[in-house]
């Protein structure tokens, strides 16, 4: 009895052990980022505000769109919290209100490049920790496909999208031209709630993003 005990704890922990946790949907951004309104001459892109040791606020033009902490830009912090979490792995991707759908198609390409080659550092440099997916200009279509080619030989896995591209939905012919490349590039797509509908009659308790 005490013997077969024993082996039944031991083959419990060889079990447990071969667990491997993988964080499919997690967010990362630079830790500083070009001020592109400037830049461009147009629009409220996202700034940074380092306000604080380990704190920065995300600037919409003068407005501030969000609090965010250092395990946002830094890879090292965020292993530490992911070994905290018993985490092995996260997905990473950008932060949705960077998508810029609205800017102009060759200023969305600017501020994508510019997303991918920061993520394509962080998963190069921890490739036992992080696995990319890109963000892509999808207003339009020829140069998504583009960015799409250029991550997928990077060595991202795939692609995250908005649920919505300027008021046009999933469906539309252009957007399964996309998805058809990402087919044929074998990218995985993940589709992250953006501008949904009614969500003017969702504005408190972060309900748009929690429900979807």
């Amino acid at each position: 009895m005490l013997i077969s005990a024993f082996f039944k704890k031991q083959i419990l922990t060889i079990k447990i052990n071969l667990m491997f946790t993988i964080d499919t949907h997690t967010h990362i951004i630079p830790q500083n980022l070009p001020d592109f309104s400037r830049k461009f001459g147009y629009g409220e892109f996202i700034t940074l505000d380092h306000h604080e040791k380990g704190k920065a606020w995300m600037m919409q033009g003068s407005k501030r769109f969000r609090e965010i902490l250092e395990n946002c830009w830094s890879p090292e912090v965020r292993i530490q919290e992911m070994a905290q979490h018993k985490a092995d792995m996260q997905v990473i991707c950008t932060i949705p209100v960077m998508f810029s759908y609205w800017a102009k198609p060759e200023h969305g390409l600017e501020v994508s490049q510019f997303l991918n080659d920061d993520i394509a550092a962080t998963f190069t440099k921890y490739p036992d920790k992080f696995v990319g997916l890109a963000t892509v200009p999808l207003q339009d279509t020829k140069l998504a496909i583009q960015e799409l080619e250029r991550c997928m030989k990077m060595g991202y896995k795939g692609v995250q999208i908005g649920s919505n591209v300027n008021n046009k939905n999933l469906n539309e012919p252009e957007i399964v031209e996309f998805f058809a490349a990402c087919e044929s590039l074998n990218a995985a797509i993940l589709v992250h709630p953006w501008q949904m509908m009614g969500q003017e009659h969702m504005t408190k308790y972060w309900l748009p993003w929690l429900v979807g």
